[in-house]
């Protein structure tokens, strides 16, 4: 019998309600779900294409040791769609604890720009200390911007005459990975690269699913859940397009790289 530490229901009952109770929480209401259906974690993982460490960690509503809220949400939709329970139910307990659990908004991943830098900063507690941080962010950016700018014409120029020694590369060196059954799928978010040279990406959705993983020199059209996380070998090489929107990648290119969260 398995036992969930972070659970909120009485030990003297057996009992399983097929409704999220006033006090249960969201990872523990799936736990059980999954075992009345008699599943195994290794069958739900096969089936989300997630880690056994991931859905072990939504089961126990160890939000600390999960990204951020918005890609707990996207885990909560796929597992709950997955045993064919009420997702919106268990979005709504998960808005309730997660303050409580992290001392963090529910919705703290979704303020300013759609492109988020992957991983978090460190920084004082203080008003003034941030002040600062930003001030050094921007000058930093602007150095950056400068840097490419110089990379850019030097590139620009040694491009036209290395074009004719570009390898060409088959569509098929890039691996494309489905997001699901497509008869399921009612809406997503539309990626779209366009390449000026051969270069490398790995792009995975929300729910945890690689999209698209391999070098690529051609025009590259993905669905899936955003937001996205993106890593680009070659940044000066690829245009990105989000739902029809062009998206700037030189604030977060670094030696040409790219590595960053991308959501609508």
């Amino acid at each position: 019998m398995e036992i969930n530490p972070n659970s909120h229901q009485p030990t003297g009952s057996n009992s399983f309600s097929s409704t999220l109770g006033n006090i249960q929480r969201p990872g523990e209401y799936l736990r059980q779900i999954r075992i009345a259906q008699k599943k195994e974690l290794e069958e739900i993982a096969n089936l989300l294409n997630m880690p056994i460490k991931t859905l072990t960690a939504l089961e126990q509503d160890d939000y600390k040791s999960l990204p951020e809220a918005t890609f707990i949400k996207g885990y909560y939709r796929a597992y709950a769609k997955c045993l064919n329970a009420d997702a919106s139910a268990i979005i709504q307990r998960f808005d309730e604890i997660y303050v409580n659990d992290t001392g963090l908004k529910a919705n703290h991943a979704l303020n300013n720009s759609p492109i988020k830098i992957m991983g978090k900063l460190s920084g004082s507690k203080s008003v003034r200390n941030r002040k600062w941080l930003k001030r050094i962010s921007i000058f930093a950016v602007i150095v950056i911007l400068g840097w490419l700018a110089v990379m850019a014409v030097q590139n620009w120029t040694s491009s036209h005459k290395d074009e004719a020694d570009v390898p060409k590369v088959k569509s098929s060196d890039v691996e494309i990975l489905p997001i699901g059954n497509s008869s399921t799928v009612t809406s997503g978010d539309q990626l779209i690269l366009n390449f000026s040279r051969p270069t490398s990406v790995h792009i995975v959705d929300a729910t945890g699913k690689v999209l698209a993983t391999g070098r690529q020199a051609s025009t590259l059209t993905l669905s899936g859940e955003s937001p996205f996380q993106i890593r680009l070998d070659d940044a000066t090489a690829v245009s990105l397009t989000l739902n029809q929107e062009q998206i700037s990648l030189a604030p977060y290119t670094v030696n040409g790289k790219a590595e960053f969260r991308l959501s609508r």
